[in-house]
């Protein structure tokens, strides 16, 4: 715990670092609302072979968290057979003075245990140590005037900054890696109130944070991405930067690669917008299309919107699922912003 401590001292330090470059940008015209994030969890991972060990297991390239500047990377841990388990950000600590590295991984909380023990079975012979974070909470940071409509070519900088009063109690504060319209990750010691270190901030509820997930099509968990069953580019965890074809092997590798290079996903998730609550619909439900052809199946939602595997040949179309009293319920599917321009061109 104490080398845990020493690497979230050093990491507060770089975020105090970064308030003066928040102050300079933020904007009192600029609210945000602060999300408590209870469903993610935080997991410690330290040790000589911190980095290596990672690089075998993770979709992602983790020498990117030794660039300047690159402090917090989204990816997935896959199943032998090329499928989700895991989808988790990692945030980087820095190096100690012994030469080993540390990384804060967050994780769907009810996947903690199954997570660490996934982590401990490939630690035979590595200089790693993995250690639960209860002491650490995990905050969500939104723009309420940030507009869904940023694109895959829009520069991260040019969206819109928090600004703090004070770092106190602040461990990390980072971009969202998968796309900058899920606004800043923020990590604190459990006993902070993060909107009172904020200029213009609130506190906001979590309904209302996956409401802003699902209405952009932004996956997390494991009702949005089942273990054993999701596959990481129907998830578009290539267009959330989550993924790395020139890193070399890992953990279902081969399968994601054959099929980044053939070219073929039939199918994505995407936003839906539905006629009903999500709460009487059948999670993992069959969509179909107005003529009746398997067209996806529904994954999760909040209210009225929700997010679901939907075959691109049908994405245009009016789309039904039926409900748990039988009765057919309509949805359409929507093309988000953030996707990559030709991407969009196709659909």
């Amino acid at each position: 715990m104490a080398a845990l401590l020493c690497g979230v001292l050093r990491l507060s330090q770089r975020a105090r670092s970064r308030i003066g470059v928040i102050r300079r940008y933020g904007t009192q015209e600029t609210a945000w609302t602060c999300h408590t994030l209870t469903h993610r969890a935080l997991i410690n991972i330290r040790g000589q072979d911190t980095l290596s060990y990672l690089q075998g297991l993770i979709t992602n390239d983790v020498k990117a968290l030794k660039e300047t500047g690159h402090t917090a990377l989204y990816t997935h841990l896959l199943n032998v057979q090329g499928r989700t388990l895991y989808d988790v950000i990692i945030y980087s600590l820095k190096e100690s003075s012994d030469g080993s590295n540390s990384v804060l991984l967050e994780c769907d909380s009810s996947m903690l245990n199954s997570i660490t023990r996934h982590l401990k079975v490939y630690m035979i012979r590595r200089k790693v140590f993995v250690e639960a974070c209860p002491d650490l909470v995990l905050w969500a940071l939104l723009g309420l005037n940030t507009h869904c409509t940023h694109t895959a070519e829009s520069e991260p900088e040019s969206e819109p900054q928090p600004e703090l009063r004070n770092g106190d109690g602040v461990v990390a504060m980072v971009r969202d890696p998968r796309t900058p319209l899920m606004g800043w990750r923020l990590i604190t010691r459990n006993q902070e109130n993060p909107s009172e270190n904020f200029t213009a901030c609130k506190h906001g509820n979590t309904d209302d944070y996956h409401r802003h997930r699902y209405k952009i099509g932004v996956p997390e968990g494991v009702r949005d991405l089942p273990p054993g069953e999701a596959l990481p580019l129907e998830s578009n965890l290539v267009f959330l930067n989550g993924i790395s074809f020139s890193k070399g092997c890992y953990i279902g590798q081969e399968l994601t690669a054959r099929t980044h290079y053939t070219g073929v996903v039939r199918k994505r998730l995407m936003p839906l917008s539905l006629s009903v609550p999500v709460e009487n619909l059948p999670l993992g439900g069959a969509i179909e299309s107005e003529q009746g052809k398997a067209a996806g199946k529904l994954r999760s939602g909040v209210g009225e919107l929700g997010l679901g595997l939907v075959r691109l040949s049908h994405a245009k179309e009016t789309l039904t699922v039926s409900s748990t009293q039988g009765e057919k319920v309509t949805l359409t599917a929507s093309v988000p912003d953030w996707w990559p321009k030709d991407m969009k061109d196709k659909l």
